[in-house]
């Protein structure tokens, strides 16, 4: 007799349907596990036979065969355990057939038959509900995240043994409800703008960019505010979408990062420290996980003293900036992640910080600043809308009044941009200005003969490249938006060109 049950695989943040067959045949006793199995699936061999024990079920002295379909893909992960244990109990008709086959079960077994969280829940119900399985069996640590996905039964166990005496209809498991959302109380959130003192251009700036989502790099001194404003970035970005907040969940989900309530709703913040390897940024490592540049997908990644990260490690934003996705290319994966951040990175204007400073003086060589603005490519500048020079902020500007402007008052600024935007761009396949790229330029951003000298002019002064060009009409017009203008004028395009990218000189 044989007996199949069907669980998933995970490709990024897609899943696969992987069948298992489970045969018990006469011949010598073995337990063999076949289809490309990994370390962690040939392992639950051992879980298994420790939870049956645990239970009171003894395997029989036989030939035991699992065989896992399609067998050219490879297979990896813990929560194998739980549908070749259930296709156990089902060939030795200690459980019915009966619901089986419209059912997908994840899970992990500990020895005394628990069953333990997995990472991947929220991929696999959004697969269950494609797929029309009408049953999802996880883990209870995994209830929560699942059950954000409607017109799937998902049933979160603790036991097998519930689990046994749900599907031989002695017991009945409940099905996981969504659960409430409290308020949200990261620090990322508890941050507001009203905080900052002067540093008008700078939130001026930010304000643009939270806009349309353009890229930033901020270059100022030490503790001139640079840290506070990118930290405050979240609290006035547009709120996630439907789709945005199912993206983001799912990289989570697969990083075993998400939140308790099983889902996150806002924009996340990554910060990761300038030691961070490339792998680390992009993804990876031997199970090709999501790296800091997907996990900021939708959000922020702040980069923090950017010279000091490696040359090498930085050129790999290059192709994201561009894309919006990371691909992960290893010996056994290659797996495309989602990666459409908002790029915010901040510096000093020299190794010592403090060139341009009114009362330090700087300590660096012309050569030491050449050598450390030297780490930063053209090319990856180039790719970055907003250039910022951030100002040292004086005692006097310490002891001024709170602004007067908090974040709600700029978030409510940069909504009517953003739905100003949504409404323009509704019949083309993007949402913010940062996107707009081609033809859907020259559709949108037209600009008038005064606009058109100008950009000449500028071009000609600071040997502006297509892609900057490009960039100042995105720029251009966000700022249009937030000024509630239809088209572009020559202001605009000023403003734009006060943050565009210039080419350092030799000192």
């Amino acid at each position: 007799m044989i007996a199949e049950i069907h669980t998933i695989t995970l490709a990024g943040i897609h899943a696969q349907t992987i069948q298992i067959q489970v045969q018990i045949a006469p011949g010598i006793a073995s337990f063999n596990i076949v289809g490309l199995p990994d370390s962690a699936v040939k392992e639950s061999r051992d879980r298994i036979r420790g939870a049956f024990h645990a239970l009171g079920i003894a395997l029989p002295a036989k030939r035991i065969t699992v065989s896992l379909s399609p067998a050219d893909i490879h297979k990896e992960g813990n929560h194998f355990d739980l549908p070749i244990a259930i296709g156990l109990l089902k060939v030795l008709k200690i459980v019915p057939h009966d619901h089986i086959p419209q059912s997908l079960f994840l899970g992990e077994l500990g020895l005394d038959g628990s069953i333990r969280g997995i990472v991947g829940a929220l991929p696999a119900a959004i697969h269950a509900k494609t797929k029309q399985f009408e049953n999802l069996f996880l883990p209870q640590a995994n209830g929560n995240e699942a059950s954000w996905v409607e017109g799937v039964a998902v049933y979160p166990c603790n036991h097998l043994k519930e689990l046994m005496h749900h599907l031989q209809n002695k017991i009945r498991l409940t099905t996981a409800q969504t659960p409430e959302v409290s308020a949200p109380t990261s620090p990322e959130n508890q941050l507001d703008f009203s905080d900052v003192r002067g540093q008008e251009f700078a939130k001026r700036a930010a304000e643009i960019a939270a806009a349309g989502g353009h890229n930033m790099l901020m270059c100022g001194t030490p503790g001139s505010g640079k840290s506070m404003i990118a930290k405050r970035m979240v609290g006035i970005m547009p709120s996630l979408s439907s789709q945005e907040i199912l993206d983001i969940s799912m990289i989570h989900s697969i990083a075993g990062l998400l939140p308790d309530h099983g889902i996150i709703h806002q924009k996340p913040f990554r910060e990761p420290h300038h030691t961070a390897s490339a792998v680390a940024l992009c993804g990876g490592g031997l199970k090709a996980k999501p790296g800091e540049m997907s996990l900021a997908h939708g959000g922020v990644l702040f980069l923090d003293e950017l010279p000091e990260f490696p040359r090498q490690v930085l050129e790999t934003l290059r192709q994201p900036l561009e894309t919006g996705e990371i691909t992960v290319s290893r010996a056994n994966h290659h797996v495309t992640y989602p990666a459409n951040f908002q790029f915010i990175a901040a510096m000093n204007p020299s190794p010592c910080g403090y060139l341009g400073h009114p009362s330090i003086p700087c300590t660096s060589t012309p050569k030491q600043i050449q050598n450390y603005r030297n780490k930063l490519s053209g090319p990856l500048l180039d790719r970055i809308d907003l250039h910022v020079d951030v100002a040292p902020v004086s005692i006097e500007d310490m002891q001024l009044p709170p602004a007067k402007e908090n974040s709600a008052t700029i978030k409510k600024r940069v909504d009517q941009a953003y739905a100003l935007q949504t409404q323009r761009y509704k019949q083309a396949s993007i949402s913010k200005n940062s996107q707009l790229y081609g033809a859907l330029l020259d559709q949108y951003c037209p600009l008038s003969a005064d606009c058109i000298t100008l950009m000449q002019k500028a071009s000609e002064k600071y040997a502006m490249s297509a892609r900057g060009y490009h960039r100042i009409l995105r720029v251009a017009r966000t700022i249009a938006d937030l000024a509630g203008a239809q088209n572009i004028a020559k202001p605009h395009i000023s403003e734009a060109l006060m943050y565009r990218y210039i080419p350092y000189k030799p000192l």
